[in-house]
């Protein structure tokens, strides 16, 4: 299925009311159509279709669905990627990060980092290239690495997500620190005594954002 035909049909469904709204929502840095996710999954329940029957990605879809104005697109692209989760290896997270790297805000980076992260699973080879993320000068790059675990439960990583935080202690960024924070509240739920350990010995290097939200479950 062609992306203008995908998008022929999200454009039969544009609410202006909803997308003054989401685009207020995100800071009026993007245009919305204004379609709702229940909407814009049932407009793409085919492409999944054929993506799970072929057991390939579309990569040129994903292009150009990516390349639209309209940021439901680009939701879209992480829609269909997780639907395709288990069909993507660590040879496609080159092109992953061309998503990560354009169009850059907190809702498409925290819906990469899932993806990316569930690669990691079944590939370790994605652990070293999170730990050279996490110094990467780009701090949404940064972002996904800290939290490229989460809800990892049991299977988290401890030593490598401490190595990833303290590569972003001292950081001034809003959302380096919110990540921090996530990151520490999100793996407490399963081992609280190491989180608090983790804080109790870094808190004087800690932002106080990042030890109130590490400290939420504690």
């Amino acid at each position: 299925m062609r992306s203008d035909t995908i998008f022929s049909s999200m454009e039969n469904l544009k609410n202006e009311d909803a997308a003054i709204k989401m685009s207020a929502y995100m800071r009026n840095q993007f245009s919305f159509l204004g379609v709702r996710p229940p909407e814009r999954k049932s407009v793409c329940k085919e492409i999944f279709r054929v993506g799970k029957k072929n057991k390939t990605i579309d990569w040129e879809f994903l292009d150009d669905c990516w390349e639209n104005k309209y940021r439901e697109m680009q939701y879209i692209v992480l829609d269909y990627l997780s639907v395709m989760q288990k069909f993507l290896t660590y040879d496609d997270v080159p092109k992953i990060k061309h998503y990560v790297k354009t169009k850059q805000w907190w809702d498409t980076i925290d819906g990469l980092d899932r993806i990316v992260g569930d690669i990691g699973i079944v590939d370790d080879r994605i652990d070293a290239l999170m730990l050279t993320w996490s110094r990467d000068e780009d701090f949404w790059i940064r972002r996904l690495a800290i939290d490229h675990q989460l809800s990892r439960k049991e299977r988290t990583n401890k030593e490598l997500l401490e190595e990833i935080i303290l590569n972003n202690l001292g950081s001034n960024e809003f959302f380096i620190n919110k990540a921090i924070g996530w990151s520490l509240r999100d793996y407490s739920k399963v081992n609280p005594h190491w989180v608090g350990n983790f804080i109790k010995k870094y808190q004087d290097e800690m932002n106080s954002l990042s030890i109130r939200e590490g400290s939420k479950y504690l």
